[in-house]
């Protein structure tokens, strides 16, 4: 479904990633910061992932495990990377946790505008909401894809999720399925087995 980035595009974005280890805000009277993503972070991602699920109603789609997004993320050519958001242990949600939300992102590439980032979660706790985590996360990830040269960040959004598509909007982004009338397309499962199976032989 979508085109990863070539490995020296990886390394120069993994470098990026150090350089906010130590980003602060401040917003409503409660500090966090955001920072990149480590592999000891990764159980809470996959909470917070399941968490996201169960809002979009799609929990069953859930598949990935802490385990995966650790393969998957830190090793040698990361298939994502990924930010965090934490608040000091005197603002810890009600279940004791300190990382409150996450943005995972990988590069792709358009034959038409070159570079380009791909933003497929953005998540904050509810109880975080409204206190500009979310901003500062979607903030970071666009400085560190200009950073890269990209010319784009490309999200998708649920059709009924009208907060989300009115904060984004509000933010300047521009819907594309209503102005340009693109389709997301996709193959899994079998689907994908079969197609993969067509394929004409070396």
């Amino acid at each position: 479904m979508h085109t990863r980035s070539a490995d020296s595009c990886r390394s120069c974005v993994s470098a990026a990633v150090s350089f906010y280890a130590h980003s602060r805000f401040s917003a409503v009277d409660m500090d966090f910061k955001i920072r990149a993503g480590t592999k000891e972070d990764c159980k809470d991602i996959s909470r917070m992932i399941k968490e996201l699920a169960v809002f979009e109603n799609k929990l069953e789609e859930v598949n990935t495990s802490h385990e995966e997004l650790e393969r998957d993320g830190f090793c040698q050519n990361p298939f994502f990377e990924c930010l965090v958001a934490e608040v000091p242990e005197e603002h810890k949600s009600k279940e004791g946790f300190t990382v409150v939300g996450y943005s995972l992102y990988f590069y792709t590439y358009s034959t038409w505008k070159g570079r380009v980032m791909y933003m497929d979660d953005l998540y904050v706790m509810e109880e975080f909401r409204g206190k500009g985590i979310g901003k500062g996360l979607m903030s970071k990830v666009a400085e560190m894809g200009k950073k890269n040269q990209c010319v784009r960040l490309q999200f998708s959004v649920l059709d009924w999720n009208t907060p989300a598509r009115e904060f984004y909007a509000a933010k300047g982004a521009r819907d594309i399925t209503e102005s340009d009338g693109w389709h997301f397309i996709r193959f899994e499962g079998q689907q994908l087995d079969n197609l993969a199976k067509s394929a004409p032989k070396d």
